[in-house]
């Protein structure tokens, strides 16, 4: 590890969504959760991967996946979202399979759009604008409220806007939890593979939503 990897700065923040308001930025915790990110794994596993180190001096050694030397990423002509396996594949002009990646979709309570959407916008390190309407059950306020950006907004570091208003696909501040636990209609990646896959879109790109049975909200959410 590094000083940079150490230094931070890193951020307390409150365990209820609605108390972050206050906070400019909602950043790493600490360097374990910052380490994580860099290397594209999860906290539990980068703690599995290294049980005895510490994660707090500079030129203490740890073992991590080698993920820091990425190829450019293909542009991509569409995506298609498998609601029932819970994954993103994206696809070439030449209908060759470039990318696949875990997700989660949202729930019968709140599902996910169905049919063919369109990229809209791309934004990177989004704020989160909650509405009310959205009734997240871990959400107590029945006001509206704004957080910032940051690898713990609700939207991860990536927006990927879709054109069904409220909808997108972005990343996430539990990456443990991609395939596992249900979005709140949105596609929720972990943080790396949501900017990966902004790299390799522009706006207009189809997104087709794909599933056996279909439902479908007319509220959106993260």
């Amino acid at each position: 590890m590094t000083k940079d990897d150490l230094k931070g700065p890193f951020v307390q923040l409150p365990a209820k969504m609605e108390d972050r308001r206050s906070f400019r930025t909602l950043g790493f915790a600490n360097a374990r959760e910052a380490l994580a990110e860099k290397f594209h794994v999860s906290r539990q596993l980068l703690a599995l991967l290294n049980p005895n180190a510490a994660f707090s001096e500079a030129g203490e050694r740890i073992l991590v996946p080698d993920v820091l030397k990425e190829r450019q990423p293909e542009p991509a002509a569409r995506v298609d979202v498998d609601k029932d396996q819970q994954t993103v594949k994206v696809y070439s002009a030449k209908n060759d399979l470039i990318a696949f990646f875990p997700a989660s979709v949202g729930s019968e309570d709140k599902p996910s759009p169905s049919g063919t959407l369109k990229v809209r916008l791309i934004e990177s390190d989004p704020a989160f604008h909650y509405n009310p309407k959205y009734q997240f059950k871990e959400v107590g306020t029945q006001r509206p409220f704004d957080l910032g950006p940051g690898p713990n907004n609700p939207l991860g570091t990536t927006w990927i806007a879709l054109s069904k208003p409220s909808y997108g696909i972005h990343g996430t501040p539990d990456p443990s939890l991609v395939g596992k636990a249900p979005s709140h209609g949105c596609v929720r990646l972990t943080n790396w593979d949501a900017r990966r896959l902004a790299a390799m879109l522009t706006r207009g790109v189809p997104v087709n939503f794909e599933q056996r049975s279909e439902a479908d909200t007319s509220l959106g959410g993260y």
